[in-house]
């Protein structure tokens, strides 16, 4: 019994609990929702959304459309870095769109324009991100405006001047840009065999290991050097961080201008697999910088945690495409995945409740001091002043 108490009083191991609490109740939600459009399959639908690529019986096809699950999960896994980067640091980053959008159309534009190579458009996404992020912090540290309001002004800033960015490097009669393969092969992602891992898929490339990379380079940051031992403590108290000779109003734009860094690192790493084009008609902000949201708190605002908290919400959304549409319209995968990445939310209300619980049950547990020690106690410290009196005389 004090066993397991010692490791439920773990908070890694609360985490790990509240987010598999998360994830279990937005799936018995989705399932009923499925029960209530239409309990005929609304088991197998539910099966098949888990399932996923493993719904097939063939090795190749498994591998093929996992590995283009694990392409996807890397901008996410960026995006959802980003957003805990921000936060460690006692901001939230919800420009995290903003941001992916400007590196998705700068590194495309000079892929599609310019034709330069894959590394320069890297570098280029990065530094449009990086830039985005800048000016929420400026903003936020120079005029103390809420990095949540300039973060959204700046998500449809962008979006729109992504869209007239890239019109001029878009197919003649449709919206989307072109096609990375045929008209920018110089700036797609080097492979380096990954593809033949996953039987040949050609998108396959080094963004997955490049994003695994940078959350542990994140964590060991955060964790493990002075500057993010700075970046966190002006989070907690930018004045007391002023007071002992930190220099807040910098901390808080390299924290924001770190955390756009990433998230256009994030498209970079999708766009440049030639695995999507651009939509140049796009009316809303990409999702993906929202789902990082998500991502982040399911991961328990750890970097390593976030690696597989991306994995299985990108599993989950994809997995709906496999739902059968004669019973169940094509929306209703859209909408189970979502409800499961609101869920996700909740992972720390969970996490807190439940450390909550078990410092009643310690206190509960702790036997009650008898009254001869509580007053033997109090005689002793009437005593000790006594003491004292008599030693300094």
């Amino acid at each position: 019994m004090k066993v397991l108490k010692k490791i439920f009083s773990n908070k890694g191991v609360l985490t790990l609990i509240s987010s598999l609490l998360c994830i279990l109740l937005g799936l018995f939600v989705g399932y009923i929702v499925l029960l209530c459009i239409n309990p005929e399959g609304a088991w197998k639908a539910i099966v098949v959304l888990v399932k996923n690529c493993f719904y097939y019986t063939k090795k190749e096809k498994v591998l093929s459309y996992l590995g283009s699950t694990l392409v996807k999960t890397a901008p996410l896994l960026l995006c959802s870095l980003s957003v805990l980067f921000a936060y460690k640091a006692g901001l939230f980053n919800i420009g995290a769109s903003g941001q992916y959008a400007v590196g998705a159309g700068v590194c495309l534009w000079l892929a599609l324009g310019p034709h330069l190579p894959w590394y320069v458009c890297i570098l280029a996404a990065m530094a449009a991100g990086a830039l985005w992020g800048t000016l929420s912090g400026l903003l936020k540290a120079f005029c103390n405006v809420n990095e949540v309001i300039s973060c959204i002004m700046l998500n449809w800033i962008s979006l729109y001047l992504v869209n007239e960015l890239l019109k001029t490097v878009k197919e003649g009669a449709s919206p989307n840009t072109l096609q990375l393969a045929k008209n920018g092969a110089q700036a797609l992602l080097p492979s380096l065999g990954l593809g033949k891992l996953f039987a040949g898929n050609k998108f396959v490339t080094v963004a997955i290991p490049i994003s695994v990379i940078v959350a542990v380079i994140v964590w060991v940051v955060l964790e493990k050097t002075k500057f993010g031992y700075e970046l966190k403590a002006t989070g907690f108290n930018r004045h007391a961080a002023k007071y002992c000779g930190m220099k807040e109003k910098r901390n808080i734009v390299l924290t924001m201008a770190i955390a756009g860094m990433i998230s256009g690192l994030a498209a970079a790493m999708l766009y440049l697999t030639g695995i999507e084009q651009w939509h140049t008609s796009a009316s809303s902000v990409p999702s993906m910088g929202f789902d990082g949201i998500a991502a982040a708190f399911l991961g328990g605002l750890h970097p390593i945690g976030t690696i597989f908290s991306s994995y299985f919400i990108k599993h989950i959304s994809l997995g709906g495409a496999y739902i059968d549409k004669s019973l169940y319209s094509a929306q209703v995968s859209d909408l189970i995945a979502a409800i499961i990445i609101y869920l996700c939310a909740f992972v720390l209300f969970f996490k807190q409740f439940m450390m909550s619980r078990l410092t009643r049950s310690r206190a509960a547990a702790k036997p009650p001091v008898p009254e001869s020690e509580k007053t033997e106690s109090l005689a002793s410290a009437e005593d000790k002043p006594e003491e004292n009196g008599k030693e300094n005389n």
